[in-house]
């Protein structure tokens, strides 16, 4: 596990991402990126524990997904997917990822780091995970059920 002692910013999320979007990438839908558009333009993630580093994350995110061919692939994480992640040491975990800035059982939001982290990613796909305490770990996407069909806004 690395830690940092300056939270990533503006340009320094290009470090950290770099090497992981070279011939993988990330993808994002018309839907999604419309939905973090709007969280980011209405200040929806002000309740977030790191407002700034998330927005920063966020507006990274945009800068640096393509756009997802649509209908989107079974195994690309879009809202309203159930998606099972693994984060070392902490194991596998799943829930719906959800474009809503309130909390609702067995979701996980995009206005967290690690939802604003797996969304846009695919199956078996690692990312560098942003924690608030200033740490990174690597995340993996494990499964994607594109059957899930729950409301996300």
């Amino acid at each position: 596990m690395t830690i940092i002692t300056q939270l990533p910013s503006g340009g320094d999320f290009r470090s950290l991402f770099e090497h992981h979007t070279v011939g993988s990438g990330f993808f994002l839908t018309v839907d999604d990126r419309a939905g973090i558009e709007h969280l980011l333009r209405y200040s929806k993630t002000r309740n977030a524990s790191n407002p700034a580093l998330l927005n920063g994350l966020l507006r990274h995110k945009l800068r640096i997904s393509r756009g997802a061919i649509e209908p989107a692939s079974p195994e690309l994480v879009v809202t309203g997917r159930q998606i099972t992640y693994l984060i070392r040491e902490e194991g596998s975990r799943s829930g719906v990822l959800s474009m809503g800035p309130t909390p609702i059982p067995g979701h996980f939001l995009v206005t967290s780091l690690l939802g604003a982290t797996l969304i846009g990613m695919r199956k078996l796909q690692k990312a560098p995970l942003l924690r608030d305490d200033g740490q990174i770990d690597k995340v993996v996407v494990l499964d994607v059920d594109p059957s899930t069909t729950h409301h996300t806004a």
